[in-house]
């Protein structure tokens, strides 16, 4: 069962030294935004919960990463990411409490519109987050030790976080927490009969899935070097959502091909 997974890490650490700077650098893309679906398909794959506005942490959490930076003047990337992913946290939880509140079709509605609101609150906040201009001057990370930040360096940088955190969604999902998503989206009224208390476990996933789209929002700041009000619109939120119906809801593998497959159309 480990040879599929053995097979992608083997080819992912081998291959990109003998690769041109340009597909060192879409590699890197597309294991960001790999780990920006499989954080959606944990709400969407496995709860069946339709977000429309995912992006709103990505968004928050590369925001939050270039202020701290360009305003703060704050640069170890051991304070700057977890606070980031702290503040994608702390939103998620917020937007989930309103969110969950509705079901179905509105619930879509409600989340879609947190990012379009995250998306005005960035453009009408000029002295912060840079208006339309965008918030520029994102610096490599600062590891508090001399790396000299190459398209190689950067993209086993980004291979080690996401190896990490597939390892966690994965060990969420095959745990009897992940089976008890997967109950509540084939029958929710069932599993709620069986006692279980579906909302705050729909929550829980909620908060884990915009957690983990924060650690994608922190690498993407990085990766880009500067913050857009479009990067926690609808466009944005649409572009996970994709990955995972390409790739394959609940299947853990699938959303990264998924994110191949449109990184590579989209370049």
């Amino acid at each position: 069962r480990l040879v599929p997974y053995l097979f992608v890490v083997l080819l992912l650490v081998i291959l990109p030294p003998f690769l041109p700077t340009y597909f060192q650098s879409m590699m890197t893309k597309i294991l960001i935004f790999a780990l920006f679906a499989m954080s959606l398909d944990i709400i969407m794959g496995y709860t069946g919960l339709i977000s429309f506005g995912h992006a709103a942490f990505l968004g928050t959490a590369g925001y939050a990463v270039g202020i701290l930076i360009t305003h703060a003047h704050l640069s170890l990337f051991w304070i700057v990411a977890p606070a980031a992913v702290v503040i994608a946290a702390i939103l998620s939880v917020v937007i989930g409490y309103i969110s969950l509140r509705v079901s179905g079709i509105y619930f879509l509605l409600v989340t879609m519109a947190f990012g379009q609101l995250l998306s005005i609150v960035a453009t009408k906040w000029n002295s912060v987050t840079g208006g339309t201009d965008g918030l520029v001057g994102i610096m490599p990370p600062d590891m508090g030790f001399h790396v000299h930040w190459t398209s190689i360096n950067f993209y086993y940088f980004t291979f080690i976080v996401f190896v990490i955190c597939f390892y966690v969604l994965r060990r969420i999902v095959k745990s009897s927490f992940g089976r008890t998503l997967i109950g509540i989206r084939e029958n929710e009224p069932r599993m709620r009969s069986l006692g279980f208390n579906t909302w705050a476990l729909k929550y829980a996933a909620f908060i884990i899935g915009g957690t983990f789209a924060g650690v994608a929002g922190v690498l993407f700041a990085y990766y880009y070097g500067t913050m857009v009000p479009s990067y926690c619109a609808l466009a944005t939120s649409a572009v996970p959502m994709l990955m995972v119906i390409i790739g394959g809801g609940a299947t853990r593998l699938g959303p990264g091909f998924g994110g191949a497959a449109i990184v590579r159309v989209r370049k």
